[in-house]
This record gives structure tokens, C-alpha cells and sequence, in this order.
């Protein structure tokens, strides 16, 4: 059977791994989760990550990012839109996360885009998560 909601794995295999200190997480690859890590890593909440084969399978291997006391930089990391209840905004609704401290990533016509840069292109779309 497959997975209900994917990015929601991948949300919580990262928030797992920071809390049990891992260096590296390992999560089954697909195009949106992909450009969503990017997004994470682009605004310096995870460190790197690169697309390794296993075999007939593709996995994204992401390196997690700890602050100088061995915290992990990510705080919190929540999903918004799931498949049980969609959540689209338009550029003058996209949530502020923690008064401009967290980021808002949303899927939008332009492709996976960070919140200040959703607003800066005058987009809305939907909401897929919230990192603090």
C-alpha cells in the first residue's frame, strides 16, 4: 500500500533525525520533496543534500545542520496543506511563521517557492509547510 501523504514523511523523518542528532537522513526521492529540501537548504536550515541510487530506486540523502551547542537548527517543522484538508492562499493571505523568524514554503505556478519570494513575484498557492 502506498504512503497517504509523503511530504509529511519527509517532514518527520527530518525533525526525527535532528532530534536523535543524525548527520544524514535518508528519504524515498520524488520531484517535490526534491525542491522542497532544496528550499529548506537554500535558506540554511539543513546543510546540504544530494540524490543517491539504491538499487531500481532513487533516495534523497539529506545532511541535517546543528547550531555550535549540537541543537538542530530547524526548531519546528509543521505541515499545513495535507490531503484531508488543502490549504491555498493568495499573495496577500501567505502566514507569517513566528513574525518573520520561520519560513512558509508553498507550491505555486512558478514551481516550490520560499514565502518572501512568493510575495516578491506577486504569487499565491498552496501552503505545504512551515519551518521555524
Amino acid at each position: 500500500m502506498g504512503m497517504t501523504d509523503p511530504i509529511a514523511d519527509l517532514l518527520t523523518r527530518l525533525r526525527n533525525g535532528g532530534r536523535a542528532r543524525k548527520t544524514q537522513v535518508d528519504v524515498p526521492w520524488s520531484r517535490i520533496k526534491e525542491r522542497i529540501v532544496g528550499v529548506i537548504v537554500h535558506e540554511g536550515y539543513l546543510s546540504d543534500f544530494s540524490v543517491v541510487e539504491q538499487g531500481d530506486r532513487k533516495v534523497l540523502r539529506v545532511s541535517l545542520k546543528y547550531d555550535g551547542k549540537n541543537r538542530p537548527v530547524i526548531t519546528g517543522i509543521k505541515r499545513i496543506s495535507r490531503p484531508s484538508l488543502r490549504t491555498y492562499v493568495g499573495t496577500r493571505a501567505i502566514p507569517s511563521v513566528r513574525a518573520g523568524l520561520g519560513i512558509s514554503i508553498l507550491s505555486t505556478s512558478a514551481g516550490v517557492l520560499v514565502d518572501r519570494e512568493a510575495t516578491k513575484r506577486g504569487l499565491g498557492g498552496e501552503v505545504l509547510c512551515s519551518v521555524w
